[in-house]
């Protein structure tokens, strides 16, 4: 990567969510390394403002913290106000949780947050910096997915629906905007080394690390649709690309039954 062009083309400043831990924390780290000033976004307050400080002393950028609640809307419309006078050219949707087991054995509240989370917080926030950016005249928008959006997946039938929505909305952006300059990039990792295997309460196995799959990802945006960051990846996508989706679904339902075969259904 070219870092300076790179800064030219989605700089002086990124925004990205899910910043406190896992990909969205990497990415964080990378970006900062390029030269990026950084609006950063998660729920936790004290992570935050301690990545925060430690990327403002380590690479003498300004970095603004938000704490919110993507899964508010009122904490979403908080965070566009608190930027308006960023010159942000990036954003990085990387918040997100997941849920795996049976639907029906699941808390729907959970299931329904992940929903506002993964989909709803993630639209409005792609509607607001896309029109920034058309404004502005360039810029560049990577939105997390994951190898499971292109199918259905049993005892993660949710997560991988929002998953969908997030690749079906990355690739339809990606040639709405191309005419106004904007560089759109669905990623698309398999398992990953992150707390979302404890939150999703998933045992993952041969996973990759957070800081492969972000420097990966990075490379990818204005040379890509969609990136499957990782050899992992690579090789579950390609494998199963030739499959048709009922065959995909099969296969993902082993896969899935390995990762979730310690929880009581």
């Amino acid at each position: 990567m070219n870092k300076q062009a790179y800064l030219n083309n989605y700089g002086p400043w990124a925004l990205v969510t899910g910043a406190s831990n896992g990909i969205g924390n990497e990415l964080t780290k990378e970006l900062a390394a390029i030269g990026f000033n950084l609006v950063i976004v998660a729920r936790s307050e004290k992570v935050l403002h301690e990545l925060a400080d430690s990327l403002m002393k380590k690479y003498s950028i300004e970095v603004t913290p938000i704490v919110a609640d993507l899964g508010k809307p009122e904490d979403i419309e908080m965070i566009n106000r608190e930027t308006e006078g960023h010159d942000i050219g990036l954003f990085i949707g990387s918040a997100g949780f997941g849920t795996s087991g049976n639907f029906i054995n699941s808390y729907i509240k959970n299931e329904l947050n992940m929903i506002d989370v993964n989909c709803r917080a993630l639209a409005m926030q792609a509607y607001e910096f896309a029109r920034r950016f058309k404004q502005r005249g360039r810029g560049g928008i990577i939105l997390l997915s994951s190898i499971l959006a292109f199918q259905g997946v049993p005892r993660s039938a949710n997560y991988s629906a929002t998953k969908a929505y997030v690749q079906s909305l990355a690739e339809g952006l990606y040639t709405e905007l191309k005419p106004h300059h904007i560089d759109v990039l669905a990623a698309a990792p398999g398992p990953v080394k992150t707390g979302f295997a404890d939150r999703s309460n998933m045992n993952m196995s041969m996973a990759q690390s957070a800081n492969a799959v972000a420097k990966a990802t990075l490379n990818a945006l204005g040379k890509k649709r969609t990136m499957l960051p990782g050899w992992l990846s690579k090789l579950l996508g390609y494998s199963l690309a030739t499959a048709p989706r009922w065959l995909r679904t099969k296969i993902l339902t082993f896969v899935m039954g390995d990762m979730t075969k310690h929880q009581v259904n």
